[in-house]
Formats: structure tokens, C-alpha cells, sequence
């Protein structure tokens, strides 16, 4: 009976270098497959930081538009705040000096009842001093005259507080007035040259309209407004009453053409003021 043999496989040169091949290959197949991998990678990267620098630049291209609009309505109310402060601490110096002057005058006139006082004691003194007056003297002569001595020299000093508190009283009431005029300078001039509104809404029944402009951009009452409409005069209007920042114009019917009626929307631009 013939026995069961295992089947072998022989290592040969051969089939190790079958092997080898077979490994080079797999793993140049495998690294063309990274690489390719990579460069998807590194391209998709790339234009992910490109989408990336353009909405950046979108961003600050956005946000520099934006700038002109906000800067000068901050520029206003900044100017807006400082003309406010000045004008505050104005009326605080003005206060200030009120009270200073009342104060002085109150020192005023104390002194001036003193002075009237001193007067009557001189006087009194200097009558006593005589004989005729007097028969009986009421104390030794250098005693009548060392009272004397006395009151005048008072009376003295309280005339010279007196001309010191009117000099510092006619101080205190030229400077009064300066906070007045510094506060009026101050504030911000009306600004009538090329002011220009727009006509909110129109009342034909009574003739007037209303304008989105008031004190705030220095209208005034009694001033008048051309009246445009694409850039076409169609009117005037004459100023009758102003809130801050609303005002109402009285419409001038034999400025207006034949035909022609004010309406919402059309623009206003600063005229003059009537004589």
C-alpha cells in the first residue's frame, strides 16, 4: 500500500523573486494612490484659502463703504456734544458770577450802613467836643479825642472797603456778561447756505407743508425755501413755524405755476430771509 505524502512547496530563487516583484509592484501602486491623494489635499487647501482671502477682502472692502456713512453723523454729534458742554459750563461761570456779585453787593450796602453810622458817631462826638454844646464835659479832651481819632480812622477804613468792593462789583458785573457772549459764540451758526430738506407732507386745503428740516439745521421762522422737483423750481415757501427738527412753511401761491401743486417728496433748499 503506497503511503499519503504532503504536498511541499519549494523555496527557489525563482518564486522569491516572483514575490518581490509582486511586493514592489503593490507598493509602487499604493504610493502613486497616496500621492495623487496628496495633491487632491493640498488643491483643495488651496482653494480653500483663496475662498478664504476673498471673503476677507469682500469683508473689508464692505466695511471701508461703510465708513463715509457713519463718520459724518458721528462727526456731528460729537460737535453737537462739545458745543452742549460749552454751553454748560457758560451758564455754571455765569451762575458763579451772579452769586459772586450778590454777594459783593450784599457787602455793599452792610458797608455803606457802617460808613452812614461813623458818621452820625462823628458827629455826635464833634458835638460833644464843643463847649457850647456841652457845659459839662462828659470826659477828659485827650478821651473825646482819642474817640474821635477812633471813629475817623473806621470811617476811614470803611470808605476804602467801600471804593475796593464797587471796583470788585463793577468787575464782577462787566465779566458777567462774557459767559453770555462766549456761549452765544459757541453754539453752532445756523447753517442757512445750502440747506436742503425735503417736504414731509402738504396741507392744500390751508396751504402749508411740512418739512423734515428745523432749528437744528438753522431755519428760521419767517425765512424762504425754493421748492424743487426733479431739479425744477416749481415754488417757494415762506417759513412760519419752527420745532427742532421739524418745521411748517406757508406755500407762496403766486410763486407757484399754473397748474403745479406741492407734493411729498419734493425738495426744499434755503432761499433767504424776508425782509
Amino acid at each position: 500500500m503506497i503511503g499519503e505524502q504532503s504536498p511541499t512547496i519549494a523555496v527557489t530563487p525563482k518564486n522569491v523573486i516572483g514575490l518581490s516583484i509582486l511586493f514592489l509592484t503593490l507598493a509602487a501602486i499604493f504610493g502613486l494612490l497616496n500621492s495623487h491623494k496628496v495633491k487632491t489635499l493640498r488643491t483643495n487647501a488651496a482653494h480653500a484659502e483663496a475662498a478664504r482671502g476673498a471673503a476677507e477682502q469682500r469683508r473689508v472692502a464692505q466695511a471701508r463703504n461703510r465708513e463715509p456713512a457713519s463718520t459724518p453723523a458721528a462727526a456731528t454729534e460729537d460737535k453737537i456734544a462739545e458745543a452742549e458742554n460749552k454751553a454748560t459750563k457758560a451758564d455754571a461761570d455765569l451762575a458763579q458770577l451772579q452769586k459772586e456779585k450778590n454777594d459783593l453787593q450784599t457787602r455793599l450796602d452792610a458797608n455803606q450802613t457802617e460808613i452812614a453810622s461813623l458818621r452820625q458817631q462823628l458827629e455826635a462826638a464833634g458835638k460833644t467836643a464843643k463847649p457850647a454844646d456841652s457845659p459839662v464835659p462828659t470826659g477828659p479832651p485827650t478821651e473825646l479825642q482819642a474817640q474821635l481819632d477812633d471813629v475817623r480812622h473806621q470811617l476811614d477804613s470803611a470808605e476804602q472797603e467801600k471804593a475796593f468792593l464797587s471796583e470788585k462789583l463793577q468787575s464782577a458785573q462787566e465779566r458777567g456778561g462774557q459767559p453770555q457772549e462766549e456761549k452765544k459764540r459757541k453754539e453752532p451758526a445756523p447753517r442757512r447756505t445750502g440747506v436742503r430738506g425735503t417736504v414731509l407732507a402738504v396741507n392744500q386745503a390751508y396751504n402749508f407743508v411740512v418739512l423734515n428740516l428745523g432749528a437744528r439745521q438753522g431755519v428760521e421762522p419767517n425765512s424762504e425755501m425754493l421748492v424743487l422737483r426733479e431739479g425744477t423750481l416749481i415754488g417757494r415757501i415762506r417759513i412760519s413755524t419752527v420745532e427742532p427738527a421739524t418745521a411748517i412753511g406757508d406755500i407762496i401761491t403766486s410763486s407757484l405755476a399754473r397748474g403745479v401743486q406741492m407734493q411729498p417728496g419734493d425738495t426744499v433748499i434755503y432761499a433767504g430771509t424776508s425782509s
